[in-house]
């Protein structure tokens, strides 16, 4: 008989899994949690079906975006077709066509997230859409925690409350810095939606930190959720 044996996981999938693992404590102070704000342009918006086309991150570390470990890339896609999102996010086929690799945007962006809660605006979307690119290409499932800014914003700012109707939905990140008078920079681009999302972030937490004079901001004070329970 000949055995079977499971593949071995590469070093940064061992690496990213064991970063999940205790998951972060409620009672951590803020200050000392990594996030990582994230966004993503796609060929379309059915997860599964449609691919990632680029992916752009910032970290924020001690309530600070850290520019120098900005990252961004464009991910290689064999055959696009022009449509409805290439208008909005302007990713020709021919960008995509010389792009990097699935697996090796995966291999430099999971050590990035490792440990981290992942920030972004509509972040179930980013979020499924990478958890279906590891395991297609990895065999990995997505675990990091996330925080969603536009549900943030729905806490945290009266303009968008709940309102008790079936249909509201959630505010754009167009309407959330209308609210807040931020300028809006490259909008509809990775690099653009994340540092605009990064910034809408940390105004969001220190409305959050205001309710709380007597102890230090913690992890249990903000929306944090796991991709299984993301919801509006």
């Amino acid at each position: 008989m000949i055995p079977f044996f499971r593949k071995q996981e590469s070093p940064v999938c061992q690496h990213y899994r064991a970063a999940a693992k205790p998951r972060l404590s409620k009672k951590t102070p803020v200050q000392d949690v990594r996030f990582v704000v994230l966004d993503i342009e796609s060929s379309g918006l059915k997860v599964g079906q449609d691919r990632i086309l680029s992916i752009a991150l910032f970290e924020i570390c001690n309530g600070q975006i850290d520019m120098g470990r900005s990252r961004k890339w464009i991910v290689f896609q064999p055959v696009t077709t022009p449509n409805a999102s290439t208008a909005i996010h302007c990713i020709l086929p021919s960008e995509t066509r010389a792009g990097r690799s699935e697996t090796e945007v995966l291999a430099e962006l999971l050590p990035l997230l490792a440990g981290a809660v992942m920030v972004g605006h509509h972040v179930c979307f980013d979020a499924a859409m990478l958890s279906e690119a590891m395991m297609r290409n990895l065999k990995i499932k997505f675990l990091n925690p996330v925080i969603d800014t536009a549900y943030m914003a729905m806490r945290e700012m009266i303009p968008f409350h709940r309102t008790g109707y079936g249909n509201q939905r959630p505010p754009s990140l167009d309407e959330v810095c209308a609210q807040l008078d931020l300028p809006v920079v490259a909008r509809h681009t990775a690099e653009g939606d994340a540092f605009v999302a990064a910034e809408v972030f940390l105004f969001l937490c220190g409305k959050v930190r205001r309710r709380f004079t007597k102890r230090p901001l913690q992890l249990r004070d903000l929306p944090v959720e796991y991709l299984r329970s993301l919801h509006y």
